[in-house]
């Protein structure tokens, strides 16, 4: 039961040698989303094994350059490898519009369909679900329209514990009944509280991506509990000024959020060019948020199984 991040790039608009334009991947149960897609993804894909086809979809924040330059040649790329399955890009306006000029002067023959779903930025709302996932949009406050992104992991089914089938000699009808949350009533009128016969095999999981934004309590509420959280960093402190100008967080306005959501723990990226190292703001952030880490390009950061009983 995967559940990981890949971080294929931490830096902001200016591109620098040593870090790569904003994007990452989430693996859940081995289904692979992209969040952002910056200059030269399709690349750090390729350097981190894994293969564009297995992609279900991308998921942009905004669309400004360093998180959106490289869709467009992925795209490219894909059709070149001969896939025929749909793609979805969730994205703010005017995503369509823009999507649609690429058709009309470059992959006019794409051989498969990108299906375009527009997030309204000031809402959080459900984006995407299946069997074990859900995908909120976060309402971010940047210089233009923005979201961030909650991924969830559903509620699991409950298990029924072995030693209660052959303890109450369970039927397959009683079992199932167990299975849906119900009390069971065996053959001779007792009543088994459903809670003696079942339990979660694990806890929900969540990955939260926020980036490019100034600090938002909202957000902290809205992404209360989460077990890993990735926040934009651009600037330290002294730079708050220009943090605020650009519509960016400092690396302890990160680390707040972070606090006050009540994170496992936060990861920082989106760093401005200026900074070749990043003691300073890793120590500004842990001084808010002891649990922070840089986010480190091509590292993965797996969200262990959180198992309850038995």
């Amino acid at each position: 039961m995967t559940f990981k991040a890949i971080v294929l790039g931490t830096g902001s608009a200016k591109p620098t040698l040593y870090r790569h334009h904003a994007a990452h991947v989430l693996n859940v149960h081995e289904q692979f989303y992209l969040v952002d897609c910056g200059e030269g993804t399709q690349l750090r894909l390729l350097e981190c094994g894994i293969n564009p086809l297995r992609l279900n979809g991308a998921f942009i924040s905004h669309l400004h350059g360093d998180h959106v330059y490289g869709l467009f040649p992925l795209l490219s790329t894909m059709g070149l490898m001969g896939r025929k399955t749909p793609f979805a890009v969730y994205a703010p306006a005017p995503f369509g519009e823009v999507i649609g000029w690429h058709y009309r002067y470059f992959d006019t023959n794409l051989p498969f369909e990108v299906v375009y779903h527009e997030v309204d930025t000031r809402k959080h709302a459900l984006l995407y679900e299946n069997s074990v996932l859900e995908v909120w949009s976060l309402p971010l406050r940047h210089r233009m329209p923005a979201a961030g992104y909650l991924f969830r992991e559903k509620v699991p089914p409950l298990n029924v514990r072995k030693e209660a089938i052959d303890r109450y000699r369970l039927g397959i009808a009683q079992i199932t009944a167990a299975k849906r949350g119900e009390d069971v009533v065996l053959e001779e009128g007792t009543v088994v509280p459903n809670g003696e016969l079942t339990y979660r095999p694990y806890e929900p999981r969540a990955y939260a991506y926020c980036s490019d934004t100034l600090y938002s309590a909202k957000v902290a509420r809205l992404v209360q509990g989460v077990d890993l959280l990735y926040h934009e960093a651009t600037f330290a402190t002294a730079e708050k000024a220009m943090a605020r100008e650009t519509g960016h967080s400092t690396a302890a306005q990160a680390a707040k959020c972070a606090a006050q959501a009540g994170a496992g723990r936060l990861l920082i990226g989106h760093f401005s060019s200026r900074y070749k190292e990043m003691d300073v703001l890793l120590e500004e952030a842990r001084a808010v948020f002891p649990a922070t880490e840089i986010a480190q390009e091509l590292a993965v950061y797996d969200i262990p199984v959180k198992r309850t009983e038995p």
